[in-house]
């Protein structure tokens, strides 16, 4: 089943197309990144699929429904971090929320504190928390009511790099205890470490979606090197099937097709135009330059 889909999205402020005709799939138990620049799109449709906002044309719906306040329920969210008393512990405060949002139980609360980690801490002031401790009561406040979903707008913004790893370890928990996950964030290691699923979005527009695997292998990339570097760049050019090389100092990339790269191949084409290698290496890309390649258009 799907989670959520969005079929052709479209919204403007002026002149301005915030969403250019977006369309994509949540699967059940994914943990979906939405990524993309500043101005990108991304807040924009998070308000959308909350119906804190509303399209210009398309659609979208949640458990392969038409939205309704019912499945509102399913879904918690955290588009900015709740105002906390600091004075009062991590129980009093998500019986306050609980109270403001109208979701779940008093019996919910320790379940949830359970769920976040912060159980044996739970009569703490939430003044002596620390960064990361403190989001994962934000993201504690919006599993009340037990939903099956959660929306998360940039859930490590402004942590110390304790706090990212604390989040991160917290995603990959929920994600393993049924939930689906879909955050926007910019930290692009972070949705490479811990997102199933990915979608690049920048102008309003979507660049690619899809497994993060398969997004971030459109080619296959090979870096060699050898002593004789200038004689290497003169000859792998004509290397059958190459789209492109450049060289990065000492090195030279190889970009292939999809699924083609063979390294044993390279190095006998090599060795047949007299050099040698000294390096052979077929590169997994990293999401960051995969991000970059195609926002920076």
């Amino acid at each position: 089943m799907a989670i959520l889909k969005v079929s052709d999205l479209h919204k403007s402020y002026g002149a301005t197309k915030a969403l250019n005709g977006i369309s994509f799939e949540v699967p059940e138990g994914a943990v979906f990144g939405i990524l993309g620049p500043n101005g990108g799109g991304k807040t924009t449709l998070l308000g959308i699929i909350l119906d804190v906002l509303k399209a210009d044309s398309g659609n979208f719906s949640w458990f392969d429904e038409q939205p309704s306040p019912e499945h509102r329920k399913r879904i918690g969210t955290l588009l900015e971090t709740p105002n906390f008393y600091h004075y009062l512990s991590a129980t009093r405060n998500l019986e306050v929320s609980r109270r403001i949002s109208e979701r779940g139980t008093v019996q919910d609360i320790d379940q949830v504190l359970k769920k976040v980690n912060l159980y044996d801490r739970r009569n703490g002031r939430f003044s002596t928390y620390s960064l990361g401790m403190k989001q994962r009561l934000a993201i504690g406040a919006a599993l009340l009511g037990s939903p099956s979903v959660l929306v998360l707008d940039e859930p490590t913004n402004g942590l110390d790099p304790v706090g990212i790893v604390e989040i991160r370890e917290l995603i990959l928990e929920l994600k393993a205890k049924g939930h689906t996950i879909i955050m926007a964030s910019h930290l692009l290691d972070e949705v490479e470490k811990t997102c199933t699923h990915v979608a690049i979005m920048n102008k309003g527009n979507l660049l690619s979606c899809g497994r993060v695997d398969e997004v971030l292998t459109e080619d296959d990339q090979v870096e060699v090197g050898a002593r004789n570097v200038d004689s290497l760049v003169t000859n792998i050019g004509d290397f059958p099937g190459l789209i492109h090389f450049k060289q990065e100092k000492d090195r030279v990339l190889l970009v292939l097709p999809k699924d083609s790269a063979d390294l044993e191949t390279i190095n006998r084409f090599c060795s047949n135009k007299g050099v040698t290698l000294n390096h052979l290496y077929l590169r997994k890309q990293k999401l960051e330059s995969r991000f970059f390649e195609l926002t920076q258009n």
